[in-house]
């Protein structure tokens, strides 16, 4: 039997699949291979990564993790060493067992070069150091030095990097070259040659996973620039995401471009809702006025990119016309402006005495899980026959999907909306027509464009709407609730491949506008005396138990990026 203290000095056997390394003296262990984000086929393990397992960051503009390797920016520049060879090709070892390293006697740029066992990587060296001086040095050559002017202040890999790692002073004296400025390169991107250090990433991700061969380098050395291909404008559903993965300030969102500085907005994390995908979102927000989105990185379902057509999907939430004020409307036509409570309280009055059957609800797909629960609720409380309505679209091979409502699946995994979407629709709007149905609630839909006109209206004792623009449905309401934007609320919703996720509040609802949520509520308690699940995490604990497929979930388990269940029929 060996001894514990043969024990101790033996080499631990690695994990299979795995390589051990050092770096900067740290013991790493790495994957052989990862998934290329492209391809989606295994490929080797880069120094850049294993430094990133050890918790070192190595400064890179060319490389990102979502893209395909350059290796043209050469900032990643590490010095590293191998184990030496003996005359029967198998390493030496030193006196204490441990590899015999032959340092390289040339770097080696960490993006593209693989790991190799018993590799070591030297991240702060003065070699190292003086590596990154000099490429700063030559990318600040033709640089502008307008940063108190440009838009990627607060957000620029070359500002950061010229601090930490560059130089203090210039020895450049000559005239800088000049480059096209303020170039019209599409519809939402603005380009500034002067700016790009030639990075490439946005020519990659344009190709590669936009699928837009649009974007390339003309011209030579020091006049290399990025152009679109002549006659052709940038323009595809996914061209601000390379304002996003732009290191500097080259590539600027004309609808963000001078609006607000980063450093003075609140990041929020949301969802898009343009659609059943459920990108990852930071809303960016000062006083209580969105300023932007962005994705958010999550791997699971938008890896770090979304549509543009999701990005800019957010001034409405500001417009002017927003309804803020409880308006109830008699039928001698006379518009009261009243309170919630005093409101609510009617329209318990009205529910309570409506004769079974009598009454229909119809609710947008854009509301949350957790008001899908209480309508059922109110449903089941009323025998009501419910629907929501669908919106298709064309979709696409990378984010956009063809449910353009953000929680179809929500409605349906809790028992508001059974069936195909839009299937009781006709049902509805003939209990309208015939005056079998007298009650009709609408939540954040304009019902006049799906069968129920004004006349039909004409015929209810009560069309009770909540919504968050006008709109004919709206001008029609006996009862009118103004609710909120999903930015305006927390909540959660179930995309189309069954991911539950949560979204958080970034800024204030206008005037008396509430989360549907909270009234919904409140109209319930006043329907059967309870009162519990006042908060929204309590409303979600709730819904995870009376849901078969989220059973277990709770509000703090959803974390940032959520949690996929079972879609499938019990």
């Amino acid at each position: 039997m060996p001894s514990a203290s043969q024990n101790e000095t033996e080499p631990s056997v690695p994990p299979p699949n795995t390589i051990s390394l050092k770096v900067n003296g740290r013991d790493v262990s790495v994957s052989k291979t990862f998934q290329d984000p492209v391809s989606k086929c295994p490929i080797p393990t880069t120094m850049i990564q294993a430094c990133s397992v050890a918790g070192i960051e190595v400064p890179h503009y060319c490389y990102h993790p979502k893209l395909s390797v350059a290796g043209n920016c050469r900032m990643c520049l590490v010095e590293f060493g191998t184990p030496a060879m003996g005359p029967d090709r198998k390493p030496i070892l030193n006196p204490d067992g441990s590899f015999r390293i032959t340092k390289s006697p040339r770097p080696a740029i960490a993006c593209a070069t693989p790991v190799s066992p018993g590799m070591e990587i030297y991240t702060d060296t003065p070699g190292v150091k003086q590596m990154r001086e000099s490429v700063l040095e030559f990318l600040l050559i033709n640089h502008p030095l307008d940063c108190p002017i440009c838009d990627q202040a607060g957000e620029c890999k070359l500002q950061e990097y010229s601090v930490e790692f560059g130089q203090a002073n210039s020895r450049f004296v000559e005239k800088k070259v000049h480059k096209p400025k303020q170039v019209d390169l599409g519809p939402r991107i603005m380009l500034d040659d002067e700016r790009c250090i030639l990075c490439t990433r946005c020519i990659r991700f344009s190709r590669d996973l936009a699928g837009d061969d649009a974007l390339g380098i003309v011209n030579r050395g020091s006049y290399n620039t990025l152009s679109n291909f002549p006659g052709k404008p940038f323009d595809n559903n996914y061209t601000l995401n390379t304002a996003d993965i732009c290191p500097v300030g080259a590539l600027t969102s004309k609808d963000f471009r001078f609006q607000m500085r980063v450093w003075f907005l609140k990041e929020t994390k949301s969802l898009c809702t343009s659609c059943g995908t459920g990108c990852n979102i930071l809303i960016g927000s000062r006083e209580d006025k969105v300023f932007r989105y962005v994705p958010r990185e999550n791997d699971d379902v938008n890896s770090c990119w979304m549509c543009d057509e999701g990005r800019l999907n957010y001034k409405w939430i500001g417009r002017g016309d927003r309804l803020d004020s409880v308006v109830v409307r008699r039928k001698n036509k006379k518009i009261e402006t009243t309170g919630w409570s005093s409101v609510l309280t009617e329209i318990s009055q009205h529910l309570t005495s409506a004769p079974k059957g009598s009454v229909s609800i119809i609710a947008s797909a854009r509301q949350t899980n957790e008001e899908f629960l209480l309508l059922a609720a109110l449903a089941k409380q009323c025998e009501a026959l419910t629907d929501t309505i669908p919106r298709t679209g064309p979709g696409d091979n990378f984010l956009v999907s063809p449910d353009q409502n953000p929680n179809t699946m929500g409605a349906r995994l809790t028992g508001f909306a059974k069936g195909i979407p839009g299937e009781n629709l006709q049902a509805i709007a003939e209990g309208v027509r015939i005056g079998k149905i007298k009650t009709l609630i609408v939540f954040g839909e304009d019902v006049t464009e799906h069968g129920i006109d004004a006349d039909a209206v004409a015929k209810l004792d009560a069309l009770i709407v909540s919504d968050i623009l006008p709109n004919a449905t709206t001008k029609l309401a006996d009862f009118l609730l103004p609710g909120c934007a999903h930015a305006e609320k927390r909540g959660t919703f179930t995309n189309v491949k069954g991911r539950v996720q949560k979204f958080m509040k970034a800024v204030e609802p206008p005037g008396d506008a509430r989360p549907e949520w909270e009234f919904l509520h409140d109209l319930l308690s006043k329907l059967s005396g309870k009162t519990d699940c006042s908060t929204i995490e309590s409303l979600f604990n709730q819904l995870a138990e009376n849901v078969p497929s989220m059973k277990g979930l709770t509000w703090a388990s959803l974390g940032d990026s959520g949690v996929t269940v079972s879609i499938e029929p019990d």
